[in-house]
């Protein structure tokens, strides 16, 4: 029988291994999400140190790991460049507030309700506005601003890059990062002992050091000095209908995200599932001290928290550990992210815009789940041309309306036995989406016949609809004969 104190080592040895490879998956990331954000690079790292150490003390999901996700990313450039980046305090601490009360309130489980072709619409839609505007920092350029103006001025930024040599060059530098963690997924799995995005961002830097090679890298002004606690001016903005409606968006996204990621890790192991509203709760917290610190939102990150399982964690010690060596690295190497050219955390973010586009799974949903698809589609394109929080509004707007179509399907059967009155039966549900069939049916029968309806096979009559078919009735057969057979109490 094996002793407490020897199962206790080897839990430490395994979490202890497994902490130091997410953290090695999620320096690269903290960076890279904080520059996509236009926000100092320290901000990331406080975000993944506190969703490390604070989140990952809390109960709710024992091997989930949090932080900075590029989900958020375009959310936070777009609220930071609308009320700038004093107010992102504000944002964060009211957008972890209210998760706190949602937790409380065992609202968790409500966002798994949440239609999975609109989550995936989500995802395709903030990866595809992830890559157009990374495109223009993979070359050392501003991106123009919205998502339908950075695909429009892509063509410009390709002749741009093609007749300017430091652009050329910085290009050359992300497209090299991105061929990189391509090439790095085909090796062996023992030969993968270092994350991808670590290795391609260090070769990039490597490279840029030792050639000396003329591109922008990451500014870096110290962790501390990039700590920006919200101000009291600034929360006047809350009554505001614009901000509240961002703090709404990062509620639900963040919310939904991490609760997504929860349910994605429970599928990956063996041990204890996810509680969703102490998982909440526990989002909460940690978006609560990021708030109080000016830093980014956290969500819980499959990448990091797939990487962890796979690694052989087996508590929480391993995410908790993995914000340890992020805060030992923030504090004795600030240095070194000074050396690493944006190109490359571009090309970093690319790929993971890329892997947020569901290619392998649109074709089958498409031939099998057509409307799912559409819903999908719809949702990203909506993303890219409107925002992160309309563009979700239109998918599950969408995806409601797709499923009171599918619901509402109704079966109409017609018996004639040539004498008599024509007996018309209804079965399934009769809703106003369902009435011009129905009634275009009934206006098919012969006018000098009288008709019955028999409305008992139906498991739902709206008021629309049970309306409109006793005016036809009443009308067609002029009161001479019974027309409805009535649901009584289900009409």
């Amino acid at each position: 029988m094996t002793s407490p104190s020897l199962l206790i080592r080897r839990v430490l040895r395994t979490d202890l291994t497994s902490s130091l490879v997410v953290f090695l998956v999620a320096l690269p990331l903290c960076v890279g999400v904080a520059v996509a954000s236009g926000v100092p690079a320290e901000l990331g790292l406080i975000t993944g140190i506190v969703g490390g150490i604070v989140t990952g003390l809390l109960p709710g999901s024992s091997l989930q790991v949090s932080g900075p996700a590029a989900g958020l990313t375009v959310l936070v450039f777009t609220a930071v460049a609308d009320y700038g980046l004093p107010a992102l305090g504000v944002i964060v601490l009211t957008t972890g507030l209210l998760q706190l009360g949602l937790g409380a309130l065992r609202l968790g489980r409500l966002f798994r309700a949440i239609s999975l072709s609109v989550v995936h619409g989500m995802l395709a839609g903030i990866g595809l506005v992830l890559i157009a505007g990374q495109l223009y920092t993979l070359a050392d350029r501003k991106a123009p601003g919205s998502g339908t103006a950075n695909v429009a001025g892509l063509p410009g930024l390709a002749a741009d890059v093609l007749a300017s040599g430091p652009s050329l060059t910085a290009a050359g530098i992300g497209v090299g990062t991105v061929l990189v963690m391509v090439a790095w997924k085909r090796l062996p799995a023992h030969a993968q002992l270092l994350p991808g995005p670590l290795v391609a961002v260090a070769a990039a830097t490597l490279t840029t050091v030792m050639l000396g090679l003329p591109v922008d890298r990451v500014e870096v002004s110290g962790l501390l000095q990039a700590v920006q606690p919200p101000q009291f001016s600034d929360a006047g903005q809350l009554a505001t209908v614009g901000f509240a409606i961002t703090i709404v968006a990062f509620t639900l996204i963040a919310s939904a995200e991490s609760l997504f990621s929860a349910a994605a890790v429970d599928r990956l192991h063996d041990g204890p599932k996810t509680d969703y509203d102490k998982e909440l709760m526990a989002q909460g917290a940690g978006n609560t001290v990021c708030g109080l610190l000016g830093a980014l939102p956290m969500t819980a990150v499959i990448v990091r928290s797939a990487a962890n399982v796979q690694a052989g964690a087996r508590t929480k010690a391993s995410r908790v550990l993995h914000g340890v060596w992020l805060l030992l690295f923030a504090a004795l190497l600030p240095g070194a992210l000074g050396l690493v050219p944006t190109a490359a955390l571009a090309g970093v973010l690319i790929h993971a815009g890329c892997k947020l586009l569901p290619v392998k799974e649109l074709v089958p949903m498409w031939r099998d789940h057509r409307g799912e698809a559409v819903v999908l589609v719809v949702t990203a394109a909506a993303i890219l041309v409107t925002n992160m929080f309309e563009g979700v509004v239109i998918g599950l707007l969408l995806a409601v309306a797709k499923t009171a179509w599918d619901t509402s399907h109704v079966h109409i059967e017609i018996h004639d036995q040539n004498e008599g009155p024509i007996r018309v039966q209804l079965t399934g549900n009769a809703t106003f989406l369902r009435l011009p069939r129905i009634l275009d049916a009934l206006e098919q029968l012969p006018a000098h016949r009288p008709v019955r309806l028999d409305l008992g096979g139906l498991r739902h009559l709206d008021h629309a609809c049970m309306s409109a078919l006793q005016n036809w009735s009443d009308q067609h057969n002029d009161l001479r004969t019974v027309g409805v057979d009535r649901l009584g109490s289900r009409a």
